[in-house]
């Protein structure tokens, strides 16, 4: 079932997702993501592959388990997080797109006086998780009707955690669906708090801090806390994918 699955999902060969990676402006992506905490990465992947993966939510055998926001106070909407392995598209995009965050990572890290250093590939962070007890797979789909939305959080699963996360616009705002904005927040000490709402179209994604990062101010650099989240529908289904580098407890 997982082969037919994989065979599915996997249309383009991993040599061009290789290629459609290296070929992103990073240099851009790492600037913003100082700047702002978040950065849009321009059709990552195509209508098609949008619509290959948001095809896959109606295969409950390939997700470990599904929540409905409503029940746990998260919003309204609910999502699936996929089992082991991982459909094809997901998995080489997790793997090829981790390695260029790591150097932004560790440097935001050093910046705010964690120890922690992230390795250069993925598969060796993911035995970290693992040897910690974090086993069980992080990307997801999420689904969205009208007066939906999601309620600002943080995606953190255990100790070992990545501090910076893709999500993937699979469905065409103003076609498929009407509100729904990506939103970022930011707590700076002692300020109140800061609003990005993040414009995107199929096939985007944003990278985007998920718990904290550096910010030099004028006595240093200090740390600002942010949370993510999705507004309310006013009409139609949004789907989304969430590539989120660390496993869970």
């Amino acid at each position: 079932m997982n082969t037919l699955i994989n065979e599915a999902v996997a249309m383009i060969p991993a040599r061009d997702f290789s290629r459609r990676v290296k070929v992103l402006d990073w240099k851009r992506i790492s600037d913003d993501l100082d700047a702002h905490g978040c950065a849009v990465i321009e059709n990552l992947i195509t209508a098609e592959e949008c619509g290959t993966l948001a095809g896959l939510y109606a295969m409950d055998d390939i997700f470990r388990s599904r929540v409905v926001m409503e029940r746990h106070g998260f919003g309204r909407g609910e999502y699936k997080y996929f089992r082991y392995p991982l459909p094809g598209i997901v998995a080489e995009l997790r793997t090829l797109i981790y390695p260029r965050l790591v150097p932004i990572a560790n440097r935001w890290n050093e910046a705010m006086g964690i120890d922690v250093r992230y390795p250069a590939k993925h598969i060796d962070f993911i035995k970290r998780c693992h040897a910690a007890g974090q086993l069980r797979p992080t990307p997801l789909l999420l689904q969205y009707g009208a007066g939906d939305y999601n309620c600002l959080h943080q995606d953190l699963y255990g100790e070992h955690i990545f501090p910076i996360q893709i999500t993937i616009l699979l469905s065409e705002p103003g076609r498929d669906f009407t509100g729904g904005e990506f939103v970022v927040t930011e707590q700076r000490p002692r300020m109140q708090s800061r609003a990005e709402v993040v414009p995107l179209t199929q096939g985007d994604a944003v990278a985007f801090a998920v718990h904290h990062r550096p910010v030099q101010g004028a006595r240093g650099i200090f740390r600002v806390n942010l949370r993510h989240g999705v507004s309310r529908l006013r009409s139609g289904h949004r789907h989304t994918a969430g590539l989120i580098f660390h496993d869970a407890a």
